[in-house]
């Protein structure tokens, strides 16, 4: 078995991931998501990938760029996975899926699950009427990121509009959700190949519960309405593995709020009993 991995061969996941796969006799190496190319001829070739790119390309960095660069690496992707008949893990479609926060929104909602009310659009009018429906309490998420970057809650009209203003400007696109009243506290369940291998509680001071941003984190053993919450969401987006991040309200209520498809462990390692990394692996072979 060959395994590539995109990502940076300096990561602290790609470096765990290198130290399992070589304990178990696999040949691994490591690829910049940038030094991805392509000639097409008579047949397709990625000379930048290595035209022995190997079993399995485990995607762990999928780096942001220009729309063109984006496309194009995602694109590659589908290549080696429908024309090369390489395994790509995750899959061209699930990262898709979930590294677009209104896409995957939409498909948990569509599969019966709970999420906070969101809205998405382009104008600042639209923005700014979303804003007072949902209450006039929402936060603003850029539909790519990760680690709570980027996140701003808004509470009241002027605020709204210097933001949407700033956004317009920029051309980002508006995605508004309602603000859900917590205790200060999220979960994070990781999945793998569906079954659930470790979960944690974030706890924080902010409103935002991101390891990232100083949350501490406390082992959970999840009942099995959140195992059950967790295999759902990662079914609904088709993930191989995938780090759900799950919102109890002060009512008492479960809401979805991401299924990260390139997840991070490395604050769920910290409270996990077995090594993530290894059961990824694991799981591949």
């Amino acid at each position: 078995m060959k395994v590539t991995i995109l990502g940076s061969d300096n990561a602290w996941h790609v470096e765990a991931l290198i130290r399992a796969f070589q304990k178990r006799g696999v040949v691994v190496s490591v690829l910049r998501a940038k030094e991805m190319k392509a000639f097409i001829k008579d047949d397709i070739a990625c000379p930048g990938v290595g035209t022995d790119i190997g079993d399995v390309v485990l995607v762990r960095s999928l780096p942001g760029g220009s729309l063109e660069q984006v496309i194009f690496r995602v694109d590659l992707l589908h290549v080696l996975e429908e024309v090369k008949d390489v395994e790509i893990v995750n899959s061209p479609r699930a990262l898709e899926r979930t590294v677009d926060k209104m896409y995957t929104t939409a498909l948990l909602s569509r599969a019966g699950l709970k999420v906070p009310e969101t809205y998405i659009t382009e104008r600042y009018e639209d923005a700014m009427a979303a804003f007072k429906e949902l209450g006039c309490d929402v936060v603003v998420k850029p539909l790519f990121g990760s680690e709570g970057r980027g996140m701003i809650r808004v509470t009241d009209p002027e605020t709204a509009h210097r933001v949407f203003m700033a956004l317009y400007q920029c051309r980002y696109v508006y995605y508004l959700q309602r603000f859900i009243p917590h205790e200060g506290s999220d979960i994070r369940v990781f999945v793998v190949n569906g079954r659930v291998i470790a979960a944690m509680k974030r706890h924080s001071s902010d409103w935002r519960c991101n390891v990232a941003l100083g949350a501490e984190v406390s082992p959970l053993d999840p009942d099995t309405s959140i195992v059950d919450l967790s295999l759902r969401a990662v079914e609904a987006v088709g993930a191989f593995y995938a780090g759900v991040d799950i919102l109890p309200s002060k009512e008492g209520e479960l809401y979805l709020l991401e299924v990260n498809g390139i997840p991070g462990w490395r604050g769920l390692q910290q409270v996990a009993q077995s090594d993530i990394a290894s059961t990824i692996v694991d799981a591949m072979m």
